[in-house]
């Protein structure tokens, strides 16, 4: 495992950066936002799992020699002087002050996010150091709960729709991706983020997370379920005594189980074992089965799976008029989920009359691993700039991609009287509620958000 140092947490050109500023520089304040891509608004998240892992704790000197070592043999310039002094003058806390509007707040793209300024004059090269570590930070779980809380709204519409409430919406969808992310530190850190939104997760390093960096005492929550190896392991011709051990063991009283369901023939699972064989048992425990098909197309395999359970259980109707499955049995569909294929089965649900209450949905790589930093287009921007006690704007503004443009001055977000946000000068600010507030100055995390409020603020905006 890589040793968690802030000094090489960063791009290799980083280290030469202190070099190129213009003489006399003594501040430079940079801005996070997200410029765009695949959602108009995104859901903040994360920043405070970063303060707490990197930013509380103190360079040494040892730490400067390390990383002095491995710089200098990586064909840089290392910046010695300027960390040592950060160790001595400051401890080994990073002297910068970290603003952020509040966790879990649903803003459009096009605003600011964070901004970071140094806070000692000897250390304005130190704001732009910190990008790569700071940006990766914010972009990966803001991403993640961005896809998750949008993932939310469609279930809402569709249940709105066919349901007759939104109970149970918080287990709409769960977190499958543990096994697809690319470290066990990503899948805690996107796990999480999808918590902000609901309260579903097979992905135990998202609920360690949230309870080591948020103070969550159980962020999430699982049901016993089967894999293929569980149900194959009795052997083909012994697939029902493996549904039934599955009933034997974790069923009972307002119980759920998930068992998968396809290994082998899934219609004759549903029709003959489940539907006939199993069926007295199923209805009899006082629980619910959740039956989940895995594999092939997921819009037409779901609505003919809940369909078939129909036939041998029977349906309600609801007071929207939909079809629902009897309280002993549901399903839920784990393969091929993204946010597309969501809105895809639901609608195809819809259409054939069937309610929302039958299925819940597994999401895996969809959630955790396919993502980018272009999925909302991140980018961290120098704002301003101040040389010989002077500020000055600092911007980019490529003649090929005005999409790039970046923006200047210290910074501010506002919301208007209709409550739109506002990204503006801190000068323009006038009697509104900057909600940039800082959150990390000089080694002290300033403001601790709790898990509770970062849902609550998400969940104001997703009705």
């Amino acid at each position: 495992m890589v040793k968690r140092s802030i000094i090489l947490n960063t791009d290799s050109y980083k280290a030469s950066h202190y070099l190129q500023y213009p003489p006399g520089t003594s501040h430079i304040s940079s801005y996070i936002e997200a410029r765009g891509g695949q959602f108009k608004q995104a859901v903040f998240f994360g920043l405070q799992m970063f303060i707490k892992e990197y930013l509380s704790k103190p360079i040494t000197h040892d730490d400067v020699d390390e990383a002095k070592d491995i710089i200098t043999a990586h064909g840089l310039p290392f910046n010695e002087a300027g960390w040592r002094h950060i160790v001595d003058a400051h401890q080994g806390f990073l002297p910068i002050e970290i603003q952020a509007i509040p966790e879990g707040t649903v803003i459009p793209v096009l605003n600011a996010m964070v901004q970071v300024t140094n806070t000692d004059p000897q250390c304005a090269w130190l704001t732009s150091y910190v990008e790569t570590a700071l940006l990766r930070a914010v972009w990966y779980p803001t991403t993640v709960a961005t896809v998750s809380w949008h993932c939310r709204k469609v279930i809402t519409k569709y249940m709105t729709e066919t349901c007759d409430s939104l109970d149970g919406i918080d287990f709409k969808l769960h977190d499958f991706g543990a096994r697809g992310a690319t470290t066990e530190e990503a899948a805690a850190i996107g796990g999480a983020a999808h918590l902000v939104n609901f309260m579903g997760t097979d992905t135990v390093s998202a609920i360690v997370a949230a309870r080591q960096y948020y103070n969550a005492e159980m962020a999430g929550f699982s049901i016993p379920a089967s894999e293929h190896s569980t149900i194959t392991a009795w052997g083909r011709e012994n697939e029902a005594k493996a549904y039934a051990n599955m009933l034997d063991q974790f069923s009972g009283e307002g119980k759920l189980v998930a068992v998968v369901s396809d290994s082998y023939d899934l219609w004759n699972a549903i029709d003959n074992i489940w539907g006939d064989e199993l069926k007295q048992r199923v209805e009899s425990t006082g629980g619910t089965l959740v039956v989940r098909p895995d594999s092939g197309d997921p819009v037409a395999i779901v609505t003919e799976t809940i369909e078939r359970l129909m036939a041998r259980f029977g349906h309600s109707v609801n007071s929207k008029g939909y079809r629902v499955l009897p309280d002993c049995i549901r399903v839920i569909q784990g393969d091929g989920i993204s946010l597309n294929t969501i809105e895809a089965i639901l609608e195809a649900m819809k259409q054939a009359g069937l309610s929302a209450d039958n299925i819940a949905f597994g999401m895996g790589g969809e959630l955790l691993q396919k993502v980018n930093r272009d999925t909302l287009k991140f980018a961290m921007k120098a704002s301003a700039v101040t040389i010989d006690g002077t500020m000055h704007d600092v911007y980019k503004d490529p003649i090929t991609d005005s999409g790039k443009r970046s923006k200047k001055g210290i910074l501010a977000v506002a919301q208007d009287d209709e409550g739109n946000f506002q990204t503006i000068r801190q000068q323009d600010l006038g009697d509104r509620q900057n909600l940039l507030q800082t959150v990390f100055k000089n080694g002290e995390l300033v403001k601790d958000t709790s898990f509770e409020q970062v849902r609550e603020n998400a969940a104001a905006h997703c009705s």
